[in-house]
């Protein structure tokens, strides 16, 4: 599957999860636009959660949800698995999407779990982030194994009354009779085995001491009406991350992109739209040095930023900013072509002691050696065979020291 290539519903493995395999589910197919994961609520599945909000979105975005173990598409779960489990096998696939850029996340409830998770171990990949309805710890612990194994017993159905009375606000059911209903249908026809191992991942997840590090934009989005996540919860979040708002909507509960889907996406539009064309000159350094760091390595940075001085000072800023916080973080190339495109731009300039930096870089970014020497053949028909005779010594010199 080629980059920016539609997903339509495709599975997607990790190995934490066994032989489970998560679901993508195309909601909108904008395969050039910048890409919106969204994440679904226990129970729920991405289509009935998210599929008006997403198709209401103002913002030009390929979006993309993923499916819960034996949820809707989902294939039934065969392992055990936690947040952090969930969280790996979204960012392969969001691999498989579009490999190695950054991209944005809305989730809601474990969505939302699953979301912060990914923002503390994938830092330069979430450039902003939508929580609903969710929190940083979900409940107790011993609740959530006892649903466990009410499920587990009795099947899903066992959990329907109590989840029309935790997932809609007053009178939704009246009002929106069709929702409410479909997404109780997914809740019906959900795997049991599957919906208590996310159970058991909720009761061992717990990142409320974490929050402080998270530095990429998040809104989150809390239900006036929610009992299982309140909006306490939300409010925490948005106190705790570096840069975080609160937002509350009255009359909502638990499943805010299904309750309030216009204002839901308006929201969305709003926060990612902030994102990208207003972040500060600090934000974007910081963008920077981690996808900076990402691609070249701790070792060489670290002997760049040790090696500053007062006369170069604003130049590594410059770069840090520039290069790397507003080209490399930008959406529309995966990192594999961005190398690509910059190590044939050093051949053709002649920068020769940047391109072994930049071979090693594109080592860091997937490419293969015969990849490499693609590139690099290429160049010699259009930068000229000097320029690639030179680059061909250089790029086998870094391979070797591999």
């Amino acid at each position: 599957m080629g980059v920016g290539e539609p997903l339509g519903r495709h599975a997607m493995s990790d190995h934490r999860l066994g032989r489970n395999m998560l679901t993508a589910v195309t909601l909108v197919d904008a395969p050039g636009r910048p890409l919106l994961l969204l994440g679904p609520s226990l129970g729920t599945s991405v289509e009935a959660l998210w599929g008006r909000c997403a198709r209401l979105l103002r913002g030009e975005y390929h979006v993309v949800g993923w499916e819960l173990p034996g949820h809707g598409d989902g294939a039934p779960a065969t392992a055990g698995f936690g947040i952090a489990g969930l969280a790996k096998s979204v960012l392969e696939l969001a691999d498989r999407v579009r490999p190695g850029a950054a991209f944005r996340y809305a989730g809601d409830s474990v969505g939302g779990a699953v979301g912060l998770q990914l923002l503390l171990d994938a830092p330069n990949r979430v450039e902003a982030a939508v929580l609903l309805c969710t929190a940083a710890k979900i409940g107790e612990s011993g609740g959530w194994r006892q649903r466990a194994e009410t499920v587990r017993a009795e099947g899903t159905q066992a959990v329907v009354a109590g989840s029309v009375q935790r997932w809609f606000g007053p009178g939704f059911t009246e009002r929106e009779p069709e929702v409410a209903e479909a997404l109780l249908d997914v809740l019906r026809g959900a795997d049991p085995e599957s919906y208590a191992k996310v159970c058991e991942a909720l009761a061992s997840f717990d990142v409320r001491e974490r929050l402080g590090v998270i530095t990429a934009p998040v809104l989150a989005v809390a239900g006036a009406e929610d009992q299982p996540t309140p909006p306490d919860g939300l409010a925490l979040i948005a106190e705790k991350v570096r840069d975080g708002r609160l937002v509350v909507l009255d009359g909502v509960a638990h499943l805010a992109p299904a309750e309030r889907p216009d204002t839901v996406a308006e929201l969305l539009d709003e926060h990612f739209r902030v994102d990208q064309d207003e972040r500060t000159l600090a934000q974007t350094r910081d963008a920077g040095m981690q996808v900076r760091r990402a691609v070249l390595g701790d070792a060489h940075v670290d002997r760049a930023v040790a090696g500053t001085t007062e006369f170069t000072r604003d130049f590594q800023e410059l770069i840090t900013a520039y290069a790397w916080g507003e080209i490399w973080t930008r959406p529309g190339l995966d990192r594999r072509s961005r190398s690509m495109i910059t190590m044939t731009a050093l051949v053709a300039l002649g920068h020769h002691e940047e391109l072994a930096m930049h071979v090693r870089a594109a080592r860091t970014n997937g490419l293969s050696a015969d990849e490499i020497k693609e590139v690099l053949l290429q160049t010699a028909i259009y930068c000229g065979v000097p320029a690639a005779n030179t680059a061909f010594r250089i790029a086998q010199r870094v391979l070797e020291e591999d």
